[in-house]
């Protein structure tokens, strides 16, 4: 847990500082940018700040997964669905080889 959070807090800082030397803000605003500044304007801590970066770190690739993985079986239970999807894929890569 100790470790976890010392790199969570290097991870904000290192987002910090690059906010800082940036020269177009909106390019590189994203959630965790939006939570420094609130922080910076008194809005979070940097505990909220920190565990607010912790729980997307964590949350975000187990609810992809599970997603995901429901997505994959509803396409496979609807081949209908899967053939239409195909042909869009089709329609939009052309020839192209697909690429992950």
């Amino acid at each position: 847990r100790k470790d976890l959070k010392g790199a969570m807090e290097s991870l904000i800082e290192q987002k910090r500082q690059k906010l800082s030397t940036v020269e177009k803000l909106d390019e590189h605003m994203d959630f965790a940018s939006q939570l420094i500044f609130a922080q910076n304007r008194g809005d979070l801590t940097a505990e909220n700040v920190n565990q607010c970066v912790l729980e997307m770190m964590i949350a975000a690739p187990d609810t992809l997964s599970v997603t995901l993985f429901f997505m994959l079986i509803l396409i496979a239970e609807h081949p209908t669905v899967e053939e239409e999807m195909m042909r869009e894929i089709e329609t939009v890569m052309g020839k192209q080889e697909l690429q992950s």
